[in-house]
């Protein structure tokens, strides 16, 4: 049932040209927040600087009543407390998550929603039950298509109400490294990560990674529930069905470099040589090059990549830069095994979803002669 409440807006829209950030983006952004760039220099991100996008609100479970149930077109159906799972054995699988929306606020015209421009990525040490595991001890009917899960969070979306709740393919949740994840970086789930147990699915976009989850439901017939079949979806055109938005794209991020002005976040180096680094990442296939343009987008130069931090998590890379004086733009982009290539153009499309194109950093190098920076703001 679609609901209709006075002062919601039930549809999906474009931001009008030059139309500037509405208030509901903006109390959408001081409730998420985004990774600080400068947090790609970590190999594993501490949980207060993780990315976060939480779609209703943090849910406050009980632990002592909590329970997962496994059930739907299973032989043997399961409802297992946080000490049931925490006596199965456990496995840690280093994943870096981003969000579908990442790098949304820079496209034109603006799709309406969490404002992202590039932070929305984070990377950690999950550890929990293998679904595979579980499924297993549940034993799905031949008849099973799709595994449901829904989290203990509840709102409305477009009309709808809903708790959240999206499904994967019998096949894809057998992966051996799909996790009930118990555990973000060797500590319990803190809340808004999901406490007290979360799906992690690595290689997937953000919105697949139900948090606060409370069920899984095995289906012998594909989800058409909002999160999958209304939301998600990668259309030019509100009226097509458009394509599921599932794997994360190629990407490749640079530590900003040099120190920033505190209301531009211009980046100011000082002349020399400056050792620029980052991370790239990719959920079809392992990264296996990154380059860097400087200042004309056209001319690109392998960098050095660091070693393999997991299947799942990011790679970094490094590259020595001889800074010169003045206002320069630097680029990265990624390419991996797949054969995909990080774009420097934005693939539109209404969600503002998968937008992995570079991201140019602006540099400005200081001469012996600058006391002020162009374009800076001071008070």
């Amino acid at each position: 049932m679609t609901l209709t409440v006075p002062g919601i807006d039930p549809d999906a829209r474009l931001a009008e040209p030059d139309e500037g950030f509405a208030a509901e983006e903006l109390r959408l952004a001081s409730r998420n927040h985004a990774m600080p760039m400068e947090a790609v220099r970590w190999d594993v991100t501490p949980p207060g600087l993780y990315y976060l996008l939480v779609h209703y609100d943090i849910p406050l479970v009980d632990e002592t009543s909590w329970r997962l149930s496994v059930r739907g077109c299973v032989q043997r159906q399961l409802a297992l407390s946080l000490a049931d799972l925490a006596r199965l054995p456990q496995r840690t699988v280093r994943v870096t998550l981003e969000c579908a929306g990442n790098g949304r606020a820079q496209l034109s015209p603006r799709p309406v929603s969490q404002p992202w421009l590039n932070g929305a990525v984070g990377t950690a040490d999950w550890t929990g039950v293998s679904l595979r595991d579980l499924l297993a001890d549940a034993s799905p009917q031949t008849t099973a298509t799709d595994v449901l899960f829904t989290g203990c969070d509840h709102g409305l979306e477009r009309g709808v109400e809903q708790d959240y709740a999206r499904a994967l393919s019998v096949a894809d949740s057998l992966d051996a490294d799909v996790l009930i994840a118990l555990a973000m970086n060797g500590q319990p789930l803190p809340p808004q990560h999901g406490f007290p147990a979360r799906l992690i699915v690595p290689g997937w976009y953000g919105m697949t990674q139900v948090k606060w989850l409370r069920d899984i439901t095995v289906l012998d017939h594909a989800y058409e529930g909002f999160q999958n079949a209304v939301s998600y979806r990668l259309r030019q055109d509100p009226t097509e069905p458009g394509e599921p938005v599932t794997r994360i794209e190629p990407r490749a991020v640079l530590a900003p470099p040099g120190f920033p002005d505190f209301m531009s976040r211009v980046r100011v180096a000082r002349p020399g040589p400056v050792r620029l680094q980052g991370r790239a990442w990719s959920g079809w296939a392992p990264v296996d090059r990154v380059e860097l343009s400087v200042d004309d987008g056209a001319t690109w130069m392998d960098t050095e990549l660091g070693p393999e931090l997991g299947r799942w998590a990011w790679r970094g890379f490094a590259i020595a830069w001889d800074a010169t004086p003045g206002r320069h733009v630097l680029r990265v982009r990624a390419h991996d095994l797949s054969g995909r290539l990080q774009p420097d153009v934005p693939p539109w499309n209404r969600g503002g979803f998968a937008n992995n194109a570079d991201q140019p950093v602006e540099v400005f190098v200081l001469g012996l002669e600058d006391t002020a920076l162009p374009g800076a703001s001071g008070e």
